[in-house]
């Protein structure tokens, strides 16, 4: 798991605008009609209508896509009763992951009352605001009455995710273990480490699921719930079922279920070797499992196993259903989160597991073939199905058990909503973050001596992705880590000026002299050019020392770029290489290219940058759309650009006939689709969503994406991205952030695991 730094979180969430959540406004606001609209006096007419029917606040106001994250900071993650102020980081994170993978909109709401009753009557009071709560963070026993008495007193869905969440995945785990074992839940004996919330909703559901209540033995930290213990509440006198103790280390020889729900290190590798055959082991405490993955693995090669890692197989997240089963709800204005809701996203769950696996789910978690078995016993976090796998089961059992208010008629329309509202291509990052980590590669940073370099170095270096080698003088780069308290211990740092590179040097040398003798170098200028850090690098890819290089920060492009192409060049059979930017917007990624490097290029050469970039934007798992770029629609108007770009649409459809391609056409029309519509419906991009822009020459592109940059604060810009380079070279812009570096390492690791 990634090496998280104290200071770093702290930056994280201090820097810029503090905290990861804000309201924005989704109605224009720019005029003063806007505003009588939106206020005062327009503002009566929703709010008369809403008098007359509650429910049509659903229709003019946020509360069917809003829920509310609420907490008292009794039991917040591992830390315990640490009060609702210091819960607020926790519950802001909560609303994110709803957010980003629901499309969900989220208040946090941490209420100073650890009082039951007074937590109540809170939440109570401000449920109108909200189309379902979210309970979080809570301790137990309390817990259980609040969420009891809220369900019973409100009409709206409301969950407690610590006990739900962990039930419903390890459900759905369990559904598709016991397949895996060939064994029968109403027969198989299940040992429960943890008697908290989490445990008792779990086995709740197990119950539900058919497994029997004779045959769980659930331990706390005392013993065995059973019935000769007098120090126990109704909670874990439900399942004080066996009439005498049992010790741990017993009921684990009968035990074809463990589940751990504690802390780490309670169980042996010899507890794990009595179990009896195929066993399903659910250890889950976090970030320290009750056994280790390697060490239950290494005694039985039979074993069935689940932790709440996401370095080992079958990670139990509950983001794999708490905020696809408020979807479901909210879209059918549930009045609660019932029991066959809860089920219905268990088998949704689980059935997803057994589907083939698309090819982006692959190339994420850097796999051949993730299919149905010991490893994948419950799908990745990271697949995009299941908003519309579970969302759908949950609307559905909503409406079929009478709690729905609104019914759905038209089901593959919820799913194409679904896919838009959360726009399901424009995961780039973290596409390339779970790819990069996957397969970390060597990456020799060629400015070595800027401060932004290292951090992004030992950032890359923490979360796993990178095995940084850093280039420049020795004492600057250990000067710098010292005074900025950079830990990059036992990264490899290389001055290429120094004597001790001196063979190295020349060895370079005499090879850059063979591949450009015929270019004007001679051998003296060859060995000489070995010192400047950009030559250098680039021969330590060549070479195969290093697997890509980053630069860029402090020098022109042109100063990058060359060495790269001298060094390493391009890909056989191309003759440009191109640039392209990725901007991360609203509306899903936009690619535009050529943004750095082509000046003016012919038709000829837009063709073979467009099959490039076509080919590159695919290994992102986007399917590219592409539009050729112009003053001018179809021959509207005439001159060097608009007929350069309507004869590169003729070369790219005879020469690469299945790319999705048209032009020349304006920018307005390429990205707006109604307006296409409304105009040239006849064209090849008519309802095709448009997401790569070709543009006519370097002055459009540059100027373009550097425009989105600046002007959109909602747009994240990766790149330049070098296509057409044999190796993976990348060139920073001048004065990029650490996350625009970061952004630009995990494209470089990827690009050197393609090539």
């Amino acid at each position: 798991m990634a090496k998280i730094r104290k200071q770093y979180a702290l930056d994280y969430h201090a820097n810029g605008r503090p905290g990861k959540i804000e309201v924005i406004p989704t109605k224009p606001y720019s005029t003063q009609r806007d505003l009588t609209l939106a206020y005062s006096p327009g503002v009566a007419e929703p709010c008369l209508e809403i008098a007359e029917d509650k429910a049509n606040a659903y229709k003019y106001t946020a509360k069917g896509n809003l829920v509310a994250v609420i907490s008292n900071g009794t039991a917040v993650l591992g830390l315990g009763d640490i009060g609702p102020e210091a819960s607020k980081p926790v519950m802001e994170g909560k609303g994110l992951l709803f957010k980003i993978f629901a499309d969900i909109d989220v208040f946090d709401i941490e209420v100073d009352a650890s009082d039951p009753d007074l937590f109540i009557q809170t939440v109570k009071a401000i449920a109108p605001t909200f189309g379902g709560i979210n309970l979080e963070d809570i301790k137990a026993p309390e817990a259980f009455e609040i969420e009891r008495r809220l369900k019973e007193e409100l009409d709206i869905p409301i969950m407690h995710d610590d006990q739900h969440g962990t039930a419903i995945i390890s459900s759905a785990a369990l559904i598709n273990a016991l397949e895996l074992a060939k064994k029968d839940i109403k027969k198989v004996k299940i040992v429960v480490v943890g008697a908290g919330a989490a445990a008792f909703s779990c086995c709740k559901l197990y119950l539900a699921l058919g497994a029997k209540k004779e045959n769980i033995f659930m331990y706390d930290s005392k013993g065995l719930l059973s019935a000769v213990r007098k120090d126990m509440d109704e909670h874990k006198e439900f399942f004080a079922v066996h009439k005498k103790d049992v010790k741990l280390v017993d009921a684990m020889k009968k035990a074809d279920v463990f589940l751990g729900l504690s802390k780490g290190g309670l169980i042996s590798k010899d507890m794990i070797k009595s179990m009896p055959k195929n066993p399903i082991v659910f250890a889950l405490a976090n970030p320290e499992p009750e056994i280790s993955y390697d060490d239950a693995t290494s005694v039985r090669k039979d074993i069935i196993m689940a932790t709440g890692r996401s370095d080992h197989p079958n990670q139990v997240n509950n983001v794999l259903g708490f905020p696809f089963i408020f979807r479901g709800a909210l879209d059918v204005r549930a009045t609660a989160i019932n029991e066959a809701m809860k089920l219905a996203a268990v088998h949704a769950i689980a059935n997803l597991a057994k589907e083939q696996v698309p090819e982006e789910v692959n190339e994420a978690y850097n796999e051949k073939n993730i299919s149905f078995g010991k490893d994948q016993i419950i799908p990745k976090p990271m697949d995009p199905r299941l908003i519309t796998a579970v969302s759908p089961a949950v609307a559905k059992a909503a409406m079929d058990s009478g709690v729905a208010q609104f019914n759905i008629e038209d089901w593959d329309e919820y799913e194409f909503e679904l896919k838009k509202r959360l726009g399901l291509d424009n995961k780039v990052v973290d596409t390339l973050t779970t790819k990069a980590v996957n397969n970390p590669q060597r990456v020799v940073f060629a400015e070595a001596d800027n401060y932004k370099i290292l951090k992004a170095a030992q950032l890359a270096k923490d979360e796993g992705y990178a095995i940084p080698i850093l280039l420049g003088r020795k004492a600057k780069i250990l000067d710098l880590i010292a005074e900025n308290e950079i830990e990059l211990e036992d990264v490899e740092i290389i001055d290429p000026k120094d004597e001790e590179q001196r063979a190295k040097r020349k060895a370079y040398g005499l090879e850059f002299f063979e591949k450009r003798k015929r270019k004007g170098v001679t051998l003296f200028e060859a060995e000489k050019l070995m010192r400047e850090r950009n030559y250098f690098g680039s021969m330590m890819v060549e070479k195969g020392e290093a697997d890509c290089m980053i630069s860029g920060i402090t020098r022109n492009y042109k100063d990058v770029i060359r060495p790269a192409l001298h060094v390493v060049g391009t890909q056989e059979g191309v003759d440009k290489v191109a640039g392209m930017y990725i901007m991360s917007t609203k509306r899903g990624p936009l690619v535009l290219a050529d943004t750095t490097v082509n000046i003016d290029p012919t038709a000829e050469e837009l063709a073979e940058i467009t099959n490039l970039v076509a080919k590159k934007v695919r290994r992102l798992n986007i399917h590219p759309r592409i539009a050729l770029l112009s003053y001018s629609n179809f021959g509207s108007a005439t001159g060097k650009d608009s007929e350069k770009m309507s004869k590169a649409v003729k070369i790219i459809n005879e020469r690469y006939p299945t790319l999705i391609v048209d032009g020349e056409i304006q920018a307005n029309f390429a990205l707006n689709n109604d307006l296409l519509m409304e105009k040239f419906a006849f064209s090849d991009l008519a309802n095709k969503s448009v997401n790569t822009l070709i543009f006519p020459n370097l002055a459009s592109g540059n100027i373009a994406y550097k425009l989105l940059q600046e002007m959109g604060d909602d747009v994240d810009a990766i790149g330049p991205i070098l296509v057409g380079m044999k190796k993976s070279i990348h060139v920073l812009q001048l004065g990029s952030t650490v996350r625009e570096i970061l952004n630009m390492v995990k494209i470089a690791v990827v690009d050197a695991q393609i090539k």
